[in-house]
């Protein structure tokens, strides 16, 4: 099922639009984690122990996908890098002298940044995300009314 497959059938959960949204919301911040490879098993607990709708957590969760994660994460490793006035975010890498630790040794000051940036950018996301569903599935059921 593709992502907007499953958007639209947040439409016709049977739960209330706060708590689709509330689900939603939850689901794309975890998803804007920078906890790479437990987005999945961190909102099916989230969703558990809130009570939350299992199902649109996880579509929130998944809109940060193989496609999207590498903007998301530029993105919100320059949004940190610029909130905590850092010049110059991307380090001069020696392409002669490349290796697994030479990188991890180069892009270790990144972390801060990156770690606020998906913070900041995953409550924001929700909070956007929140409203968009919140208003979305209000509409859409008064449609169908």
């Amino acid at each position: 099922m593709a992502l907007r497959d499953k958007l639209s059938a947040v439409f016709s959960v049977k739960d209330s639009p706060k708590k689709i949204a509330v689900s939603f919301a939850i689901g794309v911040f975890l998803g804007m984690s920078p906890l790479l490879g437990l987005h999945t098993v961190l909102g099916i607990a989230a969703a558990w122990i809130f009570r939350l709708n299992k199902f649109v957590t996880i579509v929130g969760v998944y809109i940060t996908n193989p496609w999207t994660i590498v903007p998301i994460y530029t993105f919100a490793t320059w949004f940190g890098a610029k909130l905590l006035g850092m010049d110059k975010i991307i380090p001069d890498i020696n392409w002669n002298d490349i290796s697994f630790s030479y990188l991890m040794n180069e892009m270790k000051p990144l972390l801060i940044p990156f770690l606020v940036g998906t913070t900041l950018v995953g409550i924001l996301s929700s909070i956007a995300g929140y409203i968009i569903i919140y208003h979305a599935v209000v509409k859409s059921r008064q449609t169908l009314k």
